[in-house]
């Protein structure tokens, strides 16, 4: 930023090196007056500096740092969101010190985006002295007093009537319906109020009048109602500036920046209370002798120092000092003054908007004068002029440099570069000074220039926006209740889990019976987990999506090394015949054996088949159903090791040695238990889920033998299959399951695994805004797309590192335009969603550890899980609820979660090696 030169005074209107338009130059030989006139120009860098240093005021505040005390008060307001434009209904609004001595009562009537604009109705009440300065409990009887004359002029319903309570005095807010009075300013000094809770005072005072049932929905500061009543428009109004009998600012922050708040999430407007800037110095090289003379003379002096140099209520006295001490020095007037001009507030902001305008030209200073008692001449006129130009250029460059400073705020919490926002506008200044405004904007682009700033009148000084507060406070209720009540299905008891953990009990003790269950609890024909003594260079095969790996996993004395290769599975392929299917696999197979000079050797081969399988032996698994999109003719029913034997002799001169067919979970397991020997137990959480844990052999029917161990396949997608966890299915899970490639089938997944959970999601979304909740009610094009919305989009979402801006930005890229408040309910359904599906899990594991404890007949279990699965692993929180679930119903189990590294891969070459070392010792 680049000023040229002295800022203000008649070197221009806020725009350095400027001259100023229609004004005339004082006589070089009055030195007086420019030794006055040079007291109120301000420099670019003394503009610069205010910026800095009310910045770094601000987010002191901010952080809620109490030594040293910051200079401005960051009160949050408690209105969380702007409007949408569809806010409807009729409010009543309260309008006290907005308007210096006067309250206004309103009738506010919105209609929503398309409805046609009604005008409010209101009536204006004068302020008695003796009130403003009586006792607290006068002024709001008198409050009261206004609001039942109003009503009784206006034909209303009698209903409960919502009521925004517009206090324009600085507060601490606890609530959007609690506030305290910090301290009277505007020439109020009520007594038995500071302190207190104005809201309460208010509701006490109506219940005394009695005439009327009104509910104080909100109670809200004028600098906040003007940013509320700007209308909808090309970008947020997200600022709001009121220069009125004084002056204030408000603006939309991010609630985590807010130290005085418990919730971090969304936005909360707060209000910068500026007014006392500079009330410990930080404004001592701009303030003039006529500043020290105002605040000495004024109801509190050495307060609100910032404010007594912008505020309507001020800036006529300024100008008054100034006259009566060039009159005093013989500048003006002939030396002479009048009891009028040595009279406080003979002046008024008016008269100087009115004086200052070249437009009437000296015709009007002279009436405003000679009203004052004085004879001017033409001279006078235009001195007088340059006077009332000098009070409000330095008056709307101070002003822009705390706006600025409010911009850089927004830029910084926001992370722009760039910013563009619509600052509302309210207050006498503005409506009655032109030429203010016009400073303060030509001066903003200059000490913010990368900022896009439109500035929008408020529209009724405020009014509007108080009843917009009360209409977005009743609107955001509304859609809090709808939302909760969509997601109170998903948000599971204690109870409920139990009630999960019983019936997964009573299933898996069936299944083991062989008796009709939905958990088919299929023996691996694993035995035994590794001990640490297993050695050799092993072939895995790793088919479990339309990736599938090829590895060759070497067991030495010093670990396992891995070499391995990712294929693709065409679409095509996966839904086409099963020769073609294994055919494909095999050709991967030669290709990578080839790649690791392996050619013409026979290895031993664990193939890891991740779809439900009953295995009749530890190399033969007949396909019961396909999972996963997979759908290739020919393969269930079959041995699929038979299958894949048959490709091997199909593609001739390979020599490959199948030894074990493997479940991911089982390779999971195996492969934490390398690691771990109390590892019994694998879990899969990913694109499907399944679990598999090690059972006592006498309880596993059809299976010989009475002691020892065997792994179990529990296949627990399909637990529920049979309507069991009917109870728990919402309409959301009863649409994703029809539109699947599998009706009825794997339940269980389908409320757990990452193939589901976005899509449950992006419906809970379209049920939402049917109900007007999300988006405005818009229905967005790109939404109604099947698994549009990823479940990877859950993880990123709900991660605690990524600020909600970030969120919307996923949510956006998506195509959904969305407000914050839209971006923190969308980010509620994903935790819900993934919450119940962690809960979920966790319920499965208790019910599996438990049942292990009682086999042994232990007092506690002490057991680890293997788990493997991009949900699982990438999602934030879905592990810790998991854990916390079974602490919580599987209280004497100790269970430790663990990992997999590589489990289907490594874990398919450990089962093998543990095959082959079995098979050696059994030979010995």
């Amino acid at each position: 930023m680049d000023f040229t030169g002295p800022v203000g005074g008649q070197q221009g209107e806020g725009t350095p090196g400027r001259p100023q338009e229609g004004l005339p130059q004082p006589p070089d030989s009055s030195a007086l007056m420019q030794e006055c006139l040079q007291q109120f120009r301000v420099t670019g860098a003394q503009l610069q500096k205010i910026q800095a240093s009310l910045l770094a005021s601000m987010e002191q505040a901010l952080r809620g740092q109490a030594s040293p005390a910051p200079a401005v008060r960051m009160l949050p307001t408690y209105v969380g969101s702007i409007p949408h434009g569809t806010e409807q209904g009729d409010f009543l609004v309260l309008e006290l010190g907005a308007k210096g001595a006067s309250l206004r009562v309103l009738w506010v009537t919105l209609t929503g985006i398309n409805g046609h604009r009604v005008e409010p109705r209101s009536q204006e009440f004068v302020i008695p002295q003796e009130v403003m300065l009586g006792a607290g409990q006068q002024l709001f009887d008198f409050a009261a007093h206004c609001l039942a004359e109003f009503l009784d002029g206006h034909p209303v319903s009698r209903q409960a009537l919502q009521l925004g309570f517009s206090f324009s005095f600085p507060c601490h807010q606890t609530g959007l319906d609690r506030s305290t009075l910090i301290s009277w300013t505007k020439g109020f000094r009520c007594s038995g109020v500071e302190g207190q809770d104005v809201v309460q005072l208010l509701r006490d005072a109506i219940r005394r009048q009695g005439a009327h049932s009104i509910d104080v929905v909100a109670v809200v500061n004028d600098t906040v109602g003007t940013m509320m009543g700007c209308e909808p428009g090309l970008r947020p109004c997200e600022v709001g500036l009121v220069v009125d009998t004084g002056t204030n600012a408000c603006y939309m922050e991010e609630a985590r920046h807010v130290a005085a708040l418990d919730n971090d999430r969304g936005r909360v407007c707060v209000s910068v209370e500026w007014g006392s800037f500079g009330d410990s110095g930080a404004l001592g090289p701009v303030l003039t002798t006529f500043d020290h003379s105002l605040d000495h003379e004024s109801l509190n002096p050495g307060a609100q120092r910032f404010e007594k140099m912008i505020g309507g209520l001020y800036l006529g006295e300024l100008v008054r000092l100034v006259l009566v001490h060039l009159a005093r020095r013989g500048v003006l007037f002939g030396g002479r003054t009048s009891p009028a001009l040595l009279s406080r507030g003979s002046i008024l902001l008016e008269h100087v908007a009115e004086m200052e305008d070249p437009s009437a030209g000296v015709a009007r200073v002279h009436a405003i004068l000679q009203d004052l008692g004085l004879s001017p001449d033409t001279s006078d006129a235009e001195l007088v002029q340059l006077v009332c130009a000098a009070v409000c250029t330095r008056a709307a460059q101070l002003c822009a440099a705390a706006l600025a400073s409010v911009l850089a705020r927004l830029q910084r919490s926001r992370e722009h570069q760039a910013l563009q926002v619509a600052v509302a506008t309210g207050g006498q200044v503005f409506e009655q000074h032109p030429r203010f405004c016009r400073i303060l904007r030509e001066t903003v682009m200059l000490l913010a220039p990368e900022c896009d700033v439109s500035f929008v009148p408020s529209v009724d000084g405020g009014g509007r926006g108080v009843a917009m507060v009360t209409a977005v406070a009743a609107r955001l209720a509304s859609h809090r209740r709808l939302l909760e009540e969509t997601l109170a299905p998903f948000r599971l008891s204690h109870e409920q889990l139990a009630a999960v953990q019983a019936l997964m009990r009573e299933a898996m003790a069936k299944g083991l019976r062989g008796e009709a269950s939905s958990l088919r609890m299929l023996p691996t024909y694993v035995r035994a987990t590794p001990d640490g003594s297993e050695r050799g260079d092993f072939l895995a095969l790793d088919l479990g999506g339309t990736n599938f790996r090829v590895l060759l996993v070497r067991v030495a004395t010093g670990g396992v090394q891995i070499t391995s290769q990712v294929y693709s599975i065409p679409e095509c392929v996966a839904q086409g015949s099963g020769q073609q299917l294994f055919d494909h696999i095999v050709d991967c197979i030669v290709d990578f054996q080839q790649k690791q000079g392996l050619s013409g050797q026979s290895l031993p081969l664990g193939f890891t088949f991740s779809f439900p399988c009953r295995q009749l032996g530890l190399d033969q698994g007949i396909l019961l159903n396909w999972t996963k999109g997979f759908n290739a003719s020919g393969c269930e029913g079959q041995d699929v090791v038979c299958l894949l034997r048959g490709a091997i002799r199909r593609r001739q001169a390979v020599e490959l040695n199948v030894v074990a067919i493997v479940n991911d979970t089982v390779g999971t397991m195996m492969s934490c238990g390398y690691e771990d020997p109390r590892c019994e137990i694998g879990l899969i959480v990913g694109t499907g889920t399944n679990a598999c844990y090690m059972e006592e052999l006498r309880n596993v029917a059809g299976v010989a033998g009475d002691s020892g161990h065997m792994c179990i396949n529990m296949e627990w997608g399909a637990f529920g299959d049979d309507g069991s966890l009917d109870m728990l299915s919402t309409c959301f899970d009863a649409s994703v399951d029809q539109a699947s490639i599998n009706p009825g089938k794997q339940r269980f997944e389908k409320m757990i695994s990452g193939m589901y959970l976005g899509e449950i999601v992006r419906r809970i979304l379209l049920h939402l805004t049917s109900l007007g909740v999300l988006f405005r009610g818009q229905q967005i094009q790109r939404l109604q797309t099947r698994d549009i919305f990823k479940t990877k989009f859950l993880s990123e979402i709900e991660s605690d590192s990524l600020a909600l801006r970030q969120v919307r930005a996923i949510l956006e890229d998506l195509g959904l335009p969305l407000t914050s408040d839209d971006a923190l309910m969308v980010l509620e359904v994903c935790q819900a969603v993934s919450q119940r599906a962690a809960r979920l899990c966790g319920a499965g594991v208790a019910a599996v550890a438990e049942k292990m404890r009682e086999n042994r007949g232990l007092e506690e279990l002490t057991v680890s899980v293997g788990v493997d699965g991009t949900l699982y692993k990438l999602h934030p929180h879905f592990s810790s609820l998991v854990a916390a679930t079974v602490r919580e119903l599987a209280p004497r189990c100790v269970v430790t979660f663990l990992q997999s590294e590589d489990g289907s891969g490594k874990g398919a070459a450990l089962v093998t090696a543990v095959a082959c070392r079995l098979a050696q010792k059994t030979r010995v």
